[in-house]
């Protein structure tokens, strides 16, 4: 099973929890990991992504006497907690996994040994109850992801979308479908958290081809659309890709909401814009993005992670994102004007505020604005580096490399400075 590829579910989520839970967000990060844990035990073995793909498949097998050596000191924990069935036992089922029938079994859920305290997720009492406590656990990580950032919510996630798929595998046919659809939002918000991790395409692309699936078994058209989108939004590397997404995801047989609507005729324009093309398609996708919104019903609450599809987009954020089209475009001066305008006035929360705080700083850049932009480089800083918000510390480092021919300045070398000093470097020309 490759991460770029679609599943069937979470093969040993144990493993993936154990894993994501020690920083290691990618297979092969587990692979080196591992390697230099060997070394140090002085264990002769190696692994490859291949073999780490067999461990986290739905039959991890047993590994060898020395690869158990590494593996337990590594994780400081059984290996059957890491959902390996030892040789003999009989094939089927994993230690840990929940068995209906079992006493006590619709007074908890517990899905397997948690990597760690913080990321243990149980179901408590009658079947009926489990869908609202999972949503809320939904939306409590993705609270905690707008404070700790990705990589301190990533465990947590995993845990959450491996519970669903546990409750949904037991579950009656219409809950059953209701667990999926909930499957998916998670294993969307999962692929996000990849992605703001910098933790790279593969991953990204798995969570999300996983979250496609559990949207199409459950029947949920308008939610396959609105991941559609998602995927869009991340084929930074292949604007043609970027621009077809989008437009499968307004114009496929399905009908999305207005405000996800207007998201996705936002992002192909804005596809549009980085293959090069100019002038009026690009205005009609952004005038067909604002009559939506404008159409939209109020949001009937608070935007969350469960709630209605799309319902925290707004005008505000429609025009901040028609900024990053007319940057692309070759039109820095109209980026700015949106930018300034509308980040003055719209609400965002800290991260959103930081991504285009930072956008807008490359906007100054390439409006001939050095200064201006380091300055807003810094204050978008200062909001993403504690965090460790990925997207908008990525488009920073742009800015940084577009700045180089103005290094010299203060505000540009200050600008610099903080980026290595938090992490993130400051790029070289062409970055």
């Amino acid at each position: 099973m490759n991460e770029a590829q679609s599943a069937t579910g979470v093969g040993n989520p144990a493993f993936v929890a154990a894993r994501v839970a020690l920083g290691l967000l990618t297979q092969q990060d587990l692979v080196d990991a591992f390697e230099a844990r060997a070394g140090r035990l002085g264990t002769p073995v190696g692994i490859s992504i291949r073999q780490v793909r067999r461990w986290e498949s739905p039959r991890p097998g047993w590994p060898n006497r020395a690869a158990r050596t590494v593996l337990k000191d590594l994780f400081g924990r059984p290996l059957e907690d890491l959902g390996f069935v030892p040789l003999g036992r009989p094939p089927g089922r994993r230690p840990g996994l929940p068995v209906q029938g079992r006493p006590g079994a619709d007074d908890a859920l517990a899905l397997y040994a948690p990597p760690s305290p913080d990321v243990s997720l149980a179901l408590a009492g009658p079947r009926e109850r489990w869908l609202p406590q999972l949503r809320y656990a939904l939306d409590e990580a993705a609270r905690t992801d707008g404070v700790l950032g990705p990589r301190g919510t990533l465990p947590k996630a995993v845990t959450i979308l491996a519970t669903i798929e546990a409750a949904a595998g037991s579950a009656p046919l219409g809950a059953r479908r209701d667990l999926l659809a909930l499957g998916a939002r998670a294993a969307e918000f999962t692929a996000w958290l990849h992605r703001d991790s910098g933790a790279g395409p593969a991953p990204t692309a798995y969570w999300h081809n996983h979250a496609i699936e559990l949207a199409t078994m459950a029947g949920d058209g308008p939610l396959h659309a609105y991941i559609l989108l998602r995927k869009a939004q991340a084929a930074d590397d292949d604007p043609a890709r970027m621009r077809d997404l989008a437009h499968a995801a307004h114009a496929g047989p399905w009908s999305l909401p207005p405000r996800p609507r207007a998201e996705a005729l936002q992002q192909e324009a804005r596809a549009l814009a980085i293959t090069g093309v100019r002038g009026d398609a690009i205005e009609r996708l952004l005038d067909q993005a604002r009559e939506a919104v404008e159409a939209a019903p109020p949001p009937t609450g608070p935007a969350s992670c469960t709630g209605p599809l799309g319902e925290g987009y707004t005008l505000e954020r429609l025009m901040v994102q028609s900024a990053l089209c007319y940057r692309e475009a070759g039109r820095p001066d109209r980026s700015v004007e949106l930018f300034r305008r509308h980040l003055a006035t719209g609400q965002f929360a800290p991260r959103d505020r930081s991504f285009f705080t930072a956008a807008m700083s490359g906007a100054l850049a390439a409006a001939g604005e050095p200064d201006e932009a380091a300055h807003a480089g810094l204050a978008a800083l200062s909001i993403a580096a504690n965090a460790g918000f990925g997207q908008a510390l990525a488009e920073l480092r742009r800015t940084a490399a577009a700045l180089l021919p103005h290094a010299g300045r203060p505000a540009v070398l200050l600008l610099r400075h903080a980026l290595r000093d938090a992490g993130a470097p400051a790029g070289r020309a062409g970055a």
